[in-house]
């Protein structure tokens, strides 16, 4: 536990550092992906007008590749991105959030509309999105009630597990990128992209 608190915070000091280097500009700026479900346009005004709609957002942050190698291999595989936490954040800082106006089902359970954090467990060729109860903390260490990315992450507050689709893709992603992909009214699915992989899982509206 020492070990990982004081890399950590050599991580924390290091990322400061990058910061100042780039004229305080984080290395790891904060995305969104952003979605709406179950709406239908209408008739109004000079066009017609979706309505009824509800919002389903990921936020995150969104580090460069900057050369490095992401995956590792072997008994290595993943360690670079989890950097000392058990399952990745996937993403960069805060903990990856998801925020859904709608409950949603993944790998046959139901998602209840709110708040969670997204964790991936990477494997080789076997990646698991984790969808968590566990608040996020905006800052370092977290406390034993919201974390930080995904130091001391355990699996009691798991809502749903679900096996991802790992594609190669024809190009390669330079910042990391969420999406929601293959879109209908009332399913999709979510989409971490980043190098050459994108890893997707499928979810649908009761």
């Amino acid at each position: 536990m020492k070990r990982k608190l004081i890399a950590a915070s050599l991580a924390v000091l290091a990322a400061g550092g990058m910061l100042l280097a780039q004229g305080s500009r984080s290395p790891s700026p904060t995305g969104t992906a952003a979605t709406q479900v179950g709406g239908k346009y209408v008739p109004g005004g000079e066009a017609p007008q979706y309505q009824g709609g509800k919002w389903i957002e990921i936020t995150y942050g969104r580090p460069i590749k900057r050369g490095r190698d992401l995956w590792g291999a072997g008994a290595n595989y993943g360690r670079t991105l989890n950097d000392g936490a058990p399952v990745w954040r996937a993403g960069a800082n805060v903990s990856t959030r998801l925020k859904t106006e709608v409950p949603l089902v993944i790998n046959g359970k139901t998602v209840p509309a709110g708040e969670y954090s997204l964790f991936i467990e990477l494997k080789p060729n076997n990646w698991t999105l984790i969808v968590s109860k566990w608040a996020a903390s905006p800052t370092f260490p977290g406390t034993k009630d919201a974390l930080f990315g995904a130091f001391d992450y355990t699996p009691d507050k798991d809502v749903v597990r679900s096996p991802m689709k790992l594609d190669t893709l024809a190009f390669a992603v330079d910042q990391l990128t969420w999406s929601f992909v293959d879109m209908s009214v009332n399913a999709g699915k979510v989409a971490i992209m980043w190098d050459k992989v994108m890893a997707s899982a499928a979810f649908s509206v009761p």
